[in-house]
Parts: C-alpha cells; structure tokens; sequence
C-alpha cells in the first residue's frame, strides 16, 4: 500500500481521535490506530474496551488498499511537530514495516495486522433513532457534564441522562447534591425513549462538537450508542439501569424569589469563597434590596462578607451553600440575571435564568448545607 497525505489534516485527525485511547489497555492492540485504505479515502479508528471513535481524511495517489495498525504514541508526537507538508506512507503488505517520508526525512515503523483489531458491534432490531444540530448536543452536554457523578455504588449517577420526548429531549445529570436539567424543545422524536451517556464518550463529544455544524444522528438500543456527525462516527457502551425520577426532587412551591445579576454574584462567591476553603460553606443573608455573601474558617481566623444588590420578595433569612458548587452552577448559565427560588433553610433551592435562550428551559437545583448559627 502507498499514499500522500496532508500532515496537518492528518495530525488534527488523530489528535481528534486519539482522546479515547485509556492509558492502560487490556488488549494491547488497542494502544494502536487501526487505518483502513479503500479508494482516495483513510479511515482511522481509535477505541478502548467500551468506546470507539472513527474519522476519515482523504489521501492522494492510493496504491492499493488493506488494513493496518500502527502504534498511537509513535505516530502522534512526531507528527504533531512537522509543519505542514505531504507525507507519503509506503506500506509493506506482507510485514507491514511502514515507512513515511517527509521533506527532511523518514519515519519507520512496524505496524499490526489490522483484522486483529476488535470489530464494531451492530446495533439490535429495536434500535431507536433521533436527530438533532450538533450545537444542540454540544449545549446539553455543556450543561449538564459538571453535574454528573462519580458513585460506583450508583453507576447510573455517572453519566447524562438523555429523556427523550415527542416534543422535546431534556438532557439531566445529578450527583446527589445538585442537579441540571435543561430541555430542548427544538427536538422532536416520534416515541418515547431514554439512554445514560457515560462521561468519557460525552467528554469526548465536547471536543469533537465544538469544530462540528451539521446535524448529528444518535441510534441506540438498550446497550450500545452509534452517533454520526459530519466527520465523525462514535460507538459508545452505554451505562445499564434505569434512571432516578429527577422530576421528583424538583419543589414545585418556592414562594420566595431572588433576582439577582448573575456576573456580581458569580465573581462576588469566587472572592469570598477563598475565606472558606476547608468546608467550601458559604451564607447568603437575604435582604429585601440586598444579599450578604459570608464565609470564615475558624482554623485560621479568617473571614470575609461582601453585599450586592438583589430583588427579594420574602421575609429576611440566612440559607447556607457549597460554593464550589454554586459556582460551577452559575458559570453554566447565560442569562444576564439568575433567579433563585427557595422556600427555607432546609430545602434545595432552584436556581434558572431570567431568560432561557431559543426553544430551551434550564433549570438547576442545588441542596442546602447546614449552618452553624
């Protein structure tokens, strides 16, 4: 086999791909890139034992075709460094011994045999299928990720759950403490259905999404999730076992609300949270125009307030947070101003945007922490 291809469109590929690939493998194949050859076009993959990616970059002068595996480390790094310029693969088909050349130089490489590379499983007869703008996956999977948990007592906290509608697809992640659930109205679906995408695929959809507009395909079954964008194929295990009602442990009755500007507020906890890093405890004292954000840590005699201003329609009391966690909370929302729903000291409180962006609903729940006083 021989062909010519770009260094950099051939680089980007890889890189792209080469997120999946575990850094200890039970199969050793697996440290490996499996390349196909058919006609103009290279098709590469990279998998570990429950995902896989594909993607393809089209070459110039093919000379014949076939499969080969070649190792991951020794190809990316050196690759990544050369400007951009064709590089010429020469494959012998009987040893696979690769050479490539480039303007200054030569690789050489012993490849694998490209059968022993495992095989894509098919999807069942009852595989469901939904369509949806890649920027519509990117944003629920934006959202939600940083709520997911890491619960091996509760695997199926450890991914997004995907709740499929015929008028909308929500997209919900919880860890027990906080939770997000954001639907889109824009998708449609003609039945109902529902999968938990685990957060290495979805971490990895992140990357791939962002450089990504067209339209994404999603079938699955009870098992297996098969996703097609427009340079891009992922394969992905799904997490088995049905999902919690996140419906349910959502208040339906918060009689006060705070309206409040969520940049001062975001950048106002950043600061004071740094005086209470061993708890990550933060008081909110709620004014009628007014809200006091304390934090102290007696180990080290140290405290701080700050008050902004805010909108508040409820009788004055003090309700206790995880800063970390409101922060996370509020920088995955776009809204100018945020509105906080609480009802007291003891229950979640609900936190949405002023304003929702198109065909979208956000909402997010946060759980209380007890105060001292």
């Amino acid at each position: 086999m021989k062909f010519v291809v770009s260094c950099t469109a051939l680089s980007s590929r890889l890189q792209s791909v080469s997120k999946v690939i575990a850094s200890k493998n039970s199969l050793p194949i697996l440290d490996n890139f499996l390349f196909e050859l058919e006609g103009e076009v290279l098709t590469i993959t990279a998998a570990d034992a429950e995902t896989r990616l594909v993607t393809t970059v089209n070459v110039m002068n093919a000379q014949g075709e076939g499969k080969f595996a070649l190792s991951a480390k020794n190809i990316l790094d050196p690759l990544k460094e050369l400007p951009e310029q064709p590089l010429t693969f020469d494959i012998n088909d009987d040893n696979l011994e690769t050479f490539i050349y480039f303007q200054n130089g030569k690789y050489n490489f012993i490849g694998a045999k490209g059968d022993t590379y495992p095989q894509q499983k098919p999807l069942g007869e009852q595989a469901v299928s939904i369509s949806m703008e890649s920027k519509t996956l990117l944003s629920g999977i934006n959202r939600s990720l940083f709520a997911t948990a890491d619960d091996e007592l509760r695997p199926v906290m450890n991914g997004v759950y995907f709740d499929i509608q015929p008028e909308n697809l929500t997209f919900v992640a919880s860890d027990g403490r906080k939770l997000v659930r954001l639907r889109n109205l824009a998708v449609k679906a003609p039945e109902r259905a529902s999968f938990i995408l685990p957060k290495k695929p979805a971490t990895l959809l992140k990357t791939i999404l962002a450089k990504d507009e067209g339209m994404v395909t999603i079938r699955f079954d009870e098992n297996n999730a098969h996703l097609v964008c427009e340079n891009f194929e992922m394969v992905c295990r799904l997490i088995e076992g049905r999902y919690p009602n996140y419906n349910s442990v959502i208040p339906q009755e918060n009689p006060y609300k705070v309206t409040i500007d969520r940049l001062s507020f975001l950048t106002a906890l950043k600061r004071v949270s740094v005086f209470s890093q061993a708890s990550s405890l933060i008081k909110l004292q709620l004014h009628p125009d007014s809200v006091t954000i304390f934090a102290q840590d007696i180990d080290f005699s140290i405290s701080a307030e700050e008050r902004i201003p805010c909108q508040f329609n409820g009788p004055e009391f003090s309700i206790g947070f995880n800063a970390t966690y409101l922060i996370e909370i509020l920088s995955n929302i776009g809204s100018e101003e945020i509105i906080f729903e609480l009802a007291d000291p003891s229950r979640a409180g609900v936190i949405i945007p002023a304003e929702n962006e198109e065909n979208e609903d956000l909402l997010t729940l946060l759980m209380p922490m007890m105060l001292n006083d």
